[in-house]
């Protein structure tokens, strides 16, 4: 199906369905000991952001789309319950206390304080549906960059990655990202690509961010932060959603959610199932940096040309430098021209995701404390950027994913998926744009080429130019002549003579000549078969090409059960204990395009691990929590994560912590497998372990001076996986009624930090160098690595409507030794987020007559920092702000919600990313429509 198609058939669906049935429910909430009425609790449908808060008397009234349905009743210095309600006439006078069921939700003031976050050991950040709703971003996930110790880097429209507390990456290897449970990386790249194969924003139910090393309970991989994702429950939200958005640079976005359940003959609803459709297309951000390569050796000065940033194909070449040619005066160091990324990169951003969910309740009388078996199938495709070691166009790519679990809420799981992915017509870009200058001359046949036209056409005008020095006839030593025609050359009307005069010898270097034909010109017809079959093949030895080919795979069982009140010695104190267990086996397929599973190699890989702990709750007050897991991967050795923590909860509103947490990082297929020609360099796995590489220093130091003692040798030992260690602690309350605080201080220590190291391997015959290959090996780094940190947020309720919300994070990277890895910690070390919302506000609080308003505002600030990637895509990351902001309003006749709203409101284009796109401002209108059946 066309996407213009399915969004014309969503807009009709969501017009088609404008009016629906509604119920009504009123009850009381008071308190379970006085019995008096509480003011200002909170009613709140779960999984939506329909809610009320009670008066005076503490008596309330909440219409609802459709029964039956889960409230949440919850007020602050009470224990929150639930209720699931069946019936308008359902007794619903609620009494808040101490011995109430504790769920998920506390309300500071009619706004949403998890339980769990609070009492978490961790720094654990929640959006829920109402701050989804809420959210000034264009969409859920990029809202997460607003919450603190957040990392979001866009390197495209489509293609959008989460770090937290450093080595920020758009490859985000030490961060893992799950939904309902399920690992959504990339069986091939090992990391997930954003929420390119993720859940429709229709279906996400709440983000929990949980900050800091978490392998204890999920997995190898959980090493800097977990995102979690939970969709919606369909025996509990049901009905039919959708969502329609358009936005400036053509972006059109739906959505669709369909959910129902059937009954059996005693009524009891014991089959449920859900269907997601969501589509996105928008012409991407386009990349056109065109400034020089941070920290090349030529500027944009330089009459012969320079290495531009998205320009590929300009690259330095030791046979581009004639510096020291006599005979070639004023030719210096030259470039190949090369081609800019807009003209190789397919901008028409696209992502289309189906996923269909079938539960079955084994024993429907139970309802929610029945045992479930869930059958789940999601599928992804679409056509985006992704910048990695290169940018990468990912054209047709497709993502499978199956997932069978059995399991008992708060009891047991054991769940099993499978990933499979289809590089489809993905290709690189750079090194197309190298292959396209191949088929019209070699670098050295180029080089020749001007070189000659230089000699033979330029140098005798020189002669005719006053002032022009030349020893003969006249009477000087060649060094005399070489400082004269410095000056020479530096003259400002000498140099617009140069600019001219390399613009000739680089149009006769473009001719075909004795080539095997003329430059590839962009917007030709030629030019678009030798793209055309270019990026249809393979970029192997075989093939030549340069598309990837990647169909992997990864298979994943986990099974955990906890145990409640494993010993309890009183109403108030009690343990708990988890244990679980999981394996996966990656079955990676690149055909030689990306790794080394070439000549029948097989590198498939299976890891396993186990894990156990218990917490151990005392008198309401102290929670003592420990932990052990162990986990073992085929090619390395058996490792331990141990966690430990205290949280102290002197009352209802405060808890401090302290806790000691560590994780794994297994290397990834790349980090042990890569085999890639990135241009500069060849991206080298490490498995083996390398041997009889030269320093780049010491290479100079050896052109320079032709003494072979200058040269420095170094051998990488084989990657070892990568362990951290982290004392973390924290502090958060409630001050009053209005403010909460949470800050967070953490001190980390690596182990085997995993990086690369960047070497020569030279061609020597009778000690002059005749070639060399230079390669980025990944490697462990021989010191510990340390980084710290603090982050510090808040957020103050006022006016019964109103938040202004805030929050700043430190982060660095303290290690400086002589070690030569190089980690990309990549981060900023200040950044800060600072805003303001209203949410459910009646129009009369601003002297109107419509209820139903919320708006949010919300200011990004991100210092400057080095941004270290591959040898192309190193550089600064200039310091930039960005100012979101959104207003919405709650048609409830229509159940449907109209938000309008900007990111980058002041459209302040900026780099998240040293050669990714600039970001600028992108406004967008949205509708979202539900309709709870009854």
């Amino acid at each position: 199906m066309k996407l213009s198609t399915f969004f014309a058939l969503l807009l009709c669906l969501v017009l088609s369905n404008a009016v629906s049935a509604q119920v009504t429910l009123r009850g009381t909430i008071s308190d379970g000991v006085t019995n008096e009425g509480l003011i200002g609790a909170s009613v709140l449908a779960k999984g939506t952001t329909t809610g009320t808060v009670t008066d005076l008397d503490g008596n309330w009234e909440l219409t609802v789309s459709g029964l039956p349905i889960i409230l949440q009743f919850s007020y602050i210095g009470y224990a929150p319950t639930e209720v699931e309600v069946s019936s308008a006439d359902q007794d619903l006078n609620v009494k808040l206390g101490g011995d109430a069921i504790t769920t998920e939700i506390v309300e500071v003031k009619g706004r949403r304080i998890s339980e769990k976050q609070r009492q978490a050991a961790l720094t654990v950040e929640t959006m829920d549906a109402i701050a989804i709703k809420e959210t000034p971003a264009a969409n859920f996930y990029d809202g997460l960059g607003s919450l603190k110790d957040v990392d979001l880097t866009a390197a495209s429209l489509g293609f959008k990655i989460v770090n937290t507390r450093g080595f920020n990456s758009t490859n985000p290897v030490r961060s893992l990202q799950i939904i309902d449970g399920v690992d959504n990386q990339s069986p091939g790249l090992n990391f997930s690509l954003g929420n390119f194969l993720g859940a429709s924003e229709l279906d996400v139910n709440r983000v929990n961010l949980v900050v800091g090393a978490s392998s204890a309970f999920y997995g190898p991989n959980a090493f800097n932060g977990v995102i979690a994702m939970e969709t919606k429950d369909p025996f509990l939200q049901q009905g039919l959603s959708a969502m329609v958005k358009v936005a400036e640079r053509n972006l059109f976005e739906g959505g669709l959610r369909w959910a129902d359940a059937v009954t059996n003959k005693e009524g009891q609803e014991w089959f449920a199932y859900k269907i997601n459709l969501a589509g996105f297309r928008a012409d991407d951000w386009v990349a056109d940096n065109f400034d020089p390569v941070f920290d090349t050796e030529v500027g944009r000065d330089n009459p012969g040309g320079y290495d531009a940033v998205n320009i590929y194909g300009d690259e330095g070449n030791n046979a581009f430098n004639f510096s020291g040619f006599r005979t070639r005066p004023g030719l210096g160091i030259i470039r190949r021209g090369g081609y800019r990324e807009e003209d190789l990169v397919d901008y028409d951003s696209e992502n289309f995701k189906a996923g269909a969910a079938l539960h079955f309740r084994l024993n429907p009388a139970k309802t929610l404390e029945s045992t479930e078996l869930i059958v789940a199938s999601n599928y992804s495709t679409g056509t985006t950027v992704f910048q990695g070691d290169n940018r990468f166009s990912l054209r047709d790519i497709q993502f499978f994913q199956h997932r069978l679990e059995l399991r008992n809420r708060d009891d047991f799981f054991i769940r099993g998926y499978v990933t499979h992915e289809d590089a489809g017509n993905s290709y690189d870009p750079y090194f197309t744009a190298i292959r396209l200058q191949e088929l019209h001359a070699s670098d050295g046949d180029w080089a020749g080429r001007y070189s000659s036209f230089w000699q033979s056409n330029i140098v005798p005008r020189f002669n005719n130019i006053e002032g022009y020095p030349n020893c003969f006839p006249r009477n000087c030593t060649l060094l005399e002549q070489d400082a004269q025609r410095n000056e020479f050359f530096q003259r400002d009307d000498i140099q617009d003579l140069l600019v001219e005069y390399h613009a000739e010898a680089r149009d006769f270097a473009r001719q075909s000549s004795t080539f095997t034909d003329d430059f590839y010109e962009v917007g030709t017809e030629r030019f678009q078969r030798a793209f055309d079959s270019i990026t249809s093949l393979v970029a192997n030895g075989d093939e030549g090409g340069t598309r990837f080919f990647d169909r992997s795979a990864l298979y994943h069982l986990h099974g955990e059960k906890k145990f409640d009140n494993v010993w309890q010695p009183n109403d108030e104190s009690r343990l708990e204990v988890t244990v679980g267990a999981n394996g996966r086996l990656f079955t990676p397929n690149s055909r030689g395009s990306i790794l080394l599973d070439t000549m029948g190699r097989n590198i498939d890989t299976w890891e396993v691990g186990a894990y156990g702990g218990g917490t151990l709750h005392l008198n309401n007050r102290y929670k003592i929590s420990g932990s052990l897991r162990v986990d073992r991967n085929q090619n390395f050795n058996t490792l331990f994560s141990p966690a430990a923590s205290l949280v102290f909860t002197p009352n209802q509103n405060t808890t401090a912590r302290v806790s000691f947490s560590s994780a794994i990082r297994n290397p990834t297929l790349n980090d042990q497998y890569l085999f890639y020609n990135v241009g500069r360099a060849i991206l080298l796995g490490n498995i083996d372990g390398v041997t009889g590489l030269n320093t780049v220093e010491s290479v100079e130091a050896f052109s320079n001076s032709g003494n072979p003692d200058d040269l420095v040798f170094f051998d990488v030992a084989p990657i070892q996986p990568e362990q951290v260690r982290t004392l973390e602690a924290g502090y958060r309350t409630t001050i009053g009624e209005r403010f909460y605080l949470d800050a967070t201080y953490y001190y980390s220590f690596y182990t085997n930090f995993i990086g690369f190291n960047i070497g020569v391997d030279l061609n020597f015959v009778n000690q002059t160098i005749t070639g060399g290959q230079a390669f980025r090996v990944a490697a462990n780094a021989t010191d510990r690595v340390t980084t710290q940190g603090f982050s510090i947020g808040g957020n103050y309720y006022f006016g019964d409507y109103f938040t202004i919300n805030g929050n700043y994070s430190w982060n660095v990277l303290n290690t400086a030794t002589d070690d030569p890895i190089i980690p990309a910690f990549n981060t900023p070390e200040h950044k800060y987020n600072i805003g303001i919302s209203g949410r459910d506000v009646p129009l009369n609080a601003f002297n109107g007559g419509i209820d139903g308003m919320g708006f949010s505002i919300n200011y990004k600030w991100v210092d400057s920092f080095l941004f270290e990637g591959s040898p192309q895509f190193t550089g600064i990351v200039e310091a930039y702000g960005m100012l979101d902001a959104q207003i919405n309003f709650q048609l409830p006749n229509l159940n449907t919600v109209v938000k309008l709203g900007a990111s980058n409101l002041l459209d302040n284009q900026v780099f998240q990313v040293y050669g990714g796109p600039r970001i600028g401002r992108l406004v967008y209108l949205s509708a979202t429509y539900d309709f709870k059946r009854l």
